[in-house]
């Protein structure tokens, strides 16, 4: 018979071992943890991290900064935030981590601005690195025969157009929103409406500096280290940190006429804009948007259009019916204005659109590129920025778009939208092969952007909940019609539905996983791939 005394440290061994046991599931899990945990406890490696020498520093308090994203849907706390000075920060952080990897499981991610969607930018008890802090060297210009310039991957866009701007260049592809990091950008794709032209921005840069997730400093392009340059680009953030970028310039025009016109049967509105991007003479950038009887602020905060005539086509009212509304653009210098307008109107007298809805503004190249930005201060100002943005971004191909249209603007979305839904085609020969991207196995395909917002008090068809179901619904039609769709900016949960996006691409980007970022330490937050535990290494 068992004293009390043994009986109490046999209860207490088994105690531990079941710790011990819930301890390994929970960092096996960890990647699959539900938005929305707002707690975060020590960790044993903190002592080592405050040791590493850093230009910059780490920061153990105030983490609700590096919780929360623009998404505003998942909030995972760090252990710590880097705020780097220097890549050697970054190198020397990411080094640590993976020399210590075999007793712990902490993992890396890289901040931009913050404008993920699911928490793809946050690290669960990991360390974000908040790379706006990398600012040095400064931007170098070149502009020789190839003009580019030289840029800190933390850099926002807005600041790259303000500087080249001054030696009258600017980059050639651009996101509707500026206000984000080069970096980010990079590690997605950048699509606007300049990408039938010039591909999106990964298209337009000659040269990277990545820090690896062995703490490796390389140089990449398409001459140099080129599986690691291609990589990176549209990789999500799987294989290396981008610190630095060599972007394309082209010379800058000084104004913008800005044109929309409405459509109300679809298919004439896609195959105008198929037209437009097929042609040599056209317009500088083609979007398209959809109209729902959405006259609100939240429906239209991606415009600061102002037309001439009062009749503005954002809020134009579709009476019940549902429009589609063509945005393009011509740039030019004010020399060149009348040569400019009678080119406009050999293009639009080529459309098809409804006749007595052409709506047109001049602003500057600048006011043009920066619209977002002036909506986000209205926005900001009544309390609607900050709210949940269930975003959905879809890739569909051309073949398979009026089949998506007819569901989906007829049945699904019927009545109301949410936020902008934009909708206009790419042509993937402009695109640079071989990249981590992915689209369409398609010539010509689509992009649909759903940019719903969710405000605190909105409730049923105003509602996230509401919002997210229908969101389930499209993935739903797409996925029983086998439409070939792609998502862009992914939000997959498992590695199953990883494998599914990638196709054919998931044994190369496995691949480079495994080469650049064996311990799967980097970009925790797209779960992808999962960080190993520390009781599994053992």
């Amino acid at each position: 018979m068992k004293s009390p005394t043994q009986f109490l440290f046999q209860q207490k061994h088994i105690l531990l071992k079941l710790l011990i046991f819930i301890f390994c599931i929970c960092s096996i899990n960890r990647n699959n943890i539900c938005c929305n945990q707002h707690f975060a406890t020590p960790s044993s490696f903190s002592p080592s991290l405050k040791q590493l020498k850093l230009e910059g520093y780490l920061s153990f308090e105030e983490l609700n900064y590096a919780a929360k994203d623009f998404g505003n849907r998942c909030h995972f706390f760090p252990l710590a935030i880097l705020y780097p000075k220097s890549v050697l920060d970054i190198s020397s952080t990411i080094k640590h981590v993976f020399e210590i990897g075999a007793i712990t499981d902490l993992t890396v991610a890289a901040r931009g601005h913050g404008h993920s969607l699911e928490g793809q930018a946050q690290a669960y008890q990991g360390l974000v690195i908040n790379m706006e802090s990398l600012q040095e060297p400064a931007m170098k210009f070149n502009i020789e025969e190839l003009s580019y310039v030289d840029v800190s991957a933390g850099e926002l866009w807005i600041n790259i157009l303000h500087e080249s701007l001054k030696l009258g260049l600017a980059p050639k592809s651009w996101t509707d929103y500026l206000h984000l990091t080069v970096g980010g950008t990079l590690s997605n794709a950048g699509i606007s409406g300049q990408a039938f032209k010039h591909g999106p921005q990964i298209n337009n840069v000659y040269q990277l500096e990545v820090v690896t997730g062995k703490g490796e400093v390389i140089t990449c392009s398409e001459e140099q280290n080129a599986d690691l340059f291609h990589g990176v680009l549209g990789g999500l953030g799987q294989f290396g940190i981008i610190t630095r970028a060599r972007i394309a310039l082209e010379t800058a025009p000084k104004q913008v006429k800005w044109i929309r016109v409405l459509y109300s049967d679809f298919a004439t509105f896609s195959n105008d804009q198929e037209d437009l991007i097929s042609s040599q003479d056209t317009f500088d950038y083609i979007e398209g948007f959809v109209i729902i009887n959405n006259p609100g602020l939240l429906n239209n905060w991606r415009s600061t259009f102002h037309p001439k005539d009062p009749l503005l086509a954002s809020n134009f009212s579709s009476a019940g019916r549902v429009l589609f509304c063509l945005e393009v653009a011509k740039y030019f210098n004010p020399e060149d204005t009348d040569s400019t307008d009678k080119n406009i109107d050999i293009l639009l007298s080529k459309l098809n659109y409804i006749q007595s809805t052409v709506f047109l503004s001049e602003v500057s190249y600048v006011e043009f590129l920066d619209r977002v930005h002036v909506s986000e201060m209205k926005l900001q100002e009544k309390g609607l920025w900050d709210v949940p943005h269930p975003w959905l971004n879809l890739l569909i191909p051309k073949s398979r778009i009026l089949e998506f249209a007819q569901e989906v603007f007829g049945k699904i979305l019927t009545d109301t939208s949410n936020g902008p839904i934009l909708i206009y085609p790419v042509n993937k020969s402009k695109w640079r092969k071989g990249t981590s991207m992915v689209t369409p196995d398609e010539d010509f395909f689509y992009l649909i952007a759903f940019l719903s917002s969710a405000t605190p008090s909105s409730t049923g068809k105003d509602g996230l909940e509401h919002i997210v179901d229908q969101n389930k619904r499209i993935l739903s039609f797409c996925e029983k019609r086998r439409n070939g769709m792609k998502q862009y900016l992914p939000n997959h949960k498992t590695q199953e539905e990883w494998k599914h996006h990638f196709g054919p691409q998931w044994e190369l980007f496995a691949r480079r996983k495994s080469m650049y970022d064996p311990l799967a330490i980097l970009a925790p937050g797209q779960r992808i791939f999962r960080r190993a535990a520390a009781c599994e290494q053992q």
